[in-house]
């Protein structure tokens, strides 16, 4: 496929890995001190250790991504955990049909639970064959490429399983509830 055709309308390509962020970058020294909280609408909480998630079945997942500043990236390779490994973990209530992603310093953001199940759609921990920077989301940062790339949230510390969509901080302030680069979703109003 050509790029252009890979490339959703209003983007342009970029060969870098621009980081976009608001407020400070958390750094881990102590990787004992992080964990990933799954909760909301399963059966029991769990929670897993840096090195319980570590142990989890990982693959290499390749896509491109597409940022709501109009940027995007083509050819990515990743290391990451796929989502059906975590969902090995947990059982589902039937009445959890939306998705709410918690990162440190209190950042969220929503997604159907189709997309957050999605083949595609994983927690990523390696980019173009190196750690994650703490720029880009180190130590772990869930990645949905089909969506502008705010829904692939940085820093990732829970996953919360929700009967109601509800927006997240970014939509709560502006960006569209959902998100598809190809509709240019980009805010509320589009």
């Amino acid at each position: 496929m050509d790029k252009s055709e890979r490339t959703p309308p209003g983007q342009r390509l970029t060969e870098g890995f621009p980081v976009l962020h608001y407020g400070s970058v958390p750094y881990y020294n102590d990787m004992s001190k992080w964990d990933l909280r799954i909760f909301g609408l399963v059966e029991e909480d769990i929670t897993l250790s840096y090195k319980e998630f570590m142990k989890l079945p990982t693959r290499e997942f390749h896509n491109d991504i597409h940022c709501v500043t109009t940027w995007s990236k083509l050819d990515n390779v990743w290391e990451g955990v796929p989502v059906a490994a975590i969902m090995e973990k947990v059982k589902l209530k039937p009445e959890a049909k939306y998705v709410m992603l918690h990162a440190e310093e209190g950042w969220t953001t929503n997604l159907p639970i189709e997309d957050f199940l999605a083949e595609t759609s994983f927690l990523g921990f390696r980019h173009n064959g190196e750690l994650l920077t703490p720029d880009h989301g180190y130590p772990v940062r869930m990645v949905v490429p089909h969506l502008y790339f705010w829904k692939s949230a940085k820093w990732l510390r829970g996953i919360e399983f929700m009967p109601k969509d509800k927006p997240g901080f970014w939509e709560r302030n502006g960006y569209h509830m959902y998100g598809d680069p190809w509709k240019e979703e980009r805010y509320d109003f589009d």
